[in-house]
């Protein structure tokens, strides 16, 4: 008989204890509402705008202020898209809009002074970035060009160059081809920016690599990063993202097409581009779709590790919600499974059955070591409590590197495991992933190495014996770098 009640006790507690599991939280949630927010938009972009640590929010044309990850409250409405950096390395970050084509100065993180643009050709813009082309420590622009379908035109593409803080001139544009989203990235570790732009109209993708002094050579075709099939000569590129999706301390990239299968043919679907490094003259390996399944009407892609195990997942939306033939289509979360496999996990972490959206964004809202996601006007709160992580904040002294840091490459290693991140100022199409670095580390909990590539190939390696915090590096007035620990 005693037998009998121990084992009921036991199974009783088994079974308690499986409960409390299955009812914790787990995924993401949506938070908007009780954060206050009111979203709309077709784009969004994470940034600290008031200097207080904690990532703000541009969505919709308006700022809104992170309270402490407790709520958010409306600073400025009617922006526009907006992309973010300090632009005359002032400290504060200000704000681009590609939708109107504007330029906000950040007065003290209280409120946002249009300043004066060089006249512009006619244009419609769907994405842009900002990085430093010619190295001068300040930031420039590269702004996509779209189209005006019904009249057959093409937008020009604009290089906007940074004249020392004071505001911007049209240095170049080009008409070949229709953008949509535009990111930049040091991809070739040559200490400048380079630009991956995305078209749309079956047209090629353009790799524009940077000389070092803000003169580009398309070499997409070279180094095989037009993301396309044999069959034809682009795709219906609308957005792009950047990232070590194999920890070999190399960024890829991985590139997102809509792609119509009709009587024409099947078009090219997204694919992964692998860099294979220096010895293969920083050229991309195609390594097709990697696991992302076929839906016709893929639109805007954000990489992030959200679940802290140490690989770049990747986030992917939908432009319809029934495409072709009456297919449901909707945004993926797919778990990076290593070795350029991803796997479909959107519905076990309650992100199914999203609308279509343009928007995909990543940042830390809340400050507890993962990712939070900003899309389809709703932010998910990350509720996964699992692996250690390490967030790293760059700033630049404005002189050697811009304020904002853009397109400094950070590494993270322990033992045989390197983790790489770039800080970037626009991704997928017309998106912000906050500036911020966010290293999921997994397993790793040993002191790490932090190695920072500066803007002249320049690397700084620091020490740190505990993770699971945020610090921050600092340049000095002579160039060299300075660790703190900020929690």
């Amino acid at each position: 008989m005693r037998y009998y009640l121990l084992l009921s006790i036991l199974l009783l507690t088994v079974t308690s204890e499986l409960a409390a599991q299955d009812s914790a939280p787990s995924g993401f949630t949506d938070q908007t509402a009780s954060l206050g927010l009111e979203l709309g938009g077709s784009a969004a972009c994470w940034a600290d705008l008031n200097n207080d640590g904690w990532p703000d929010l541009c969505c919709g044309g308006t700022v809104w202020i992170n309270e402490k990850g407790q709520k958010f409250s409306g600073l400025a409405t009617g922006l526009g898209e907006l992309i973010a950096a300090d632009f005359n390395n002032d400290g504060f970050v200000d704000l681009f809009s590609w939708s109107n084509f504007k330029l906000y100065k950040n007065v003290d993180g209280k409120e946002f002074i249009p300043v004066d643009l060089p006249d512009l050709p006619k244009s419609v813009s769907l994405g842009a970035c900002w990085a430093d082309f010619n190295r001068d420590g300040y930031v420039d622009l590269y702004v996509g060009g779209y189209e005006d379908w019904g009249k057959g035109i093409t937008y020009p593409d604009l290089f906007l160059m940074n004249e020392k803080g004071t505001g911007f001139q049209l240095a170049r544009t080009d008409s070949q081809y229709r953008a949509r989203g535009i990111t930049a990235c040091d991809y070739d570790l040559d200490g400048d920016p380079d630009i991956y732009v995305s078209n749309y109209r079956l047209q090629p993708n353009l790799l524009w690599v940077n000389d070092g002094a803000g003169n580009f050579e398309n070499k997409a075709p070279i180094v095989n990063a037009v993301a396309t099939s044999d069959q034809f000569g682009g795709g219906h590129s609308i957005g792009a993202a950047w990232g070590d999706f194999n920890n070999d301390g190399l960024m890829d990239l991985f590139a997102g097409n809509f792609a119509h299968r009709d009587s024409r043919g099947n078009q090219p679907q997204s694919r992964f581009l692998k860099n294979l490094g220096s010895d293969k003259e920083y050229a991309f390996e195609d390594c097709g779709t990697s696991g992302v399944f076929y839906q016709e009407s893929y639109a805007s892609p954000a990489v992030g590790d959200f679940d802290n195990d140490g690989n770049l997942d990747l986030f992917f939306t939908t432009v319809y919600g029934t495409a072709s033939f009456g297919k449901k289509n909707n945004a993926v979360l797919y778990k990076n499974q290593t070795n350029f496999q991803f796997s479909d996990v959107t519905v076990a972490n309650q992100l199914g059955n999203l609308p279509p959206t343009y928007q995909a964004a990543w940042a830390d809202y809340d400050r507890d070591g993962d990712l939070d996601l900003i899309t389809a006007n709703k932010l998910f709160q990350n509720q996964l409590d699992n692996g250690h992580w390490l967030k790293v904040q760059v700033q630049g002294n404005g002189t050697d590197l811009n304020r904002s840091a853009i397109s400094t490459v950070v590494k993270v290693t322990s033992g045989k495991q390197t983790f790489t991140r770039a800080v970037e100022a626009g991704t997928g199409q017309g998106n912000q992933n906050d500036i911020t670095l966010h290293f999921g580390l997994g397993t790793v909990n040993t002191p790490v190495s932090i190695e920072i590539l500066g803007p002249n190939q320049d690397s700084q390696s620091f020490t740190l014996g505990e993770v699971n915090r945020l610090v921050t590096i600092r340049q000095s007035g002579n160039g060299t770098f300075e660790l703190t620990n900020d929690n």
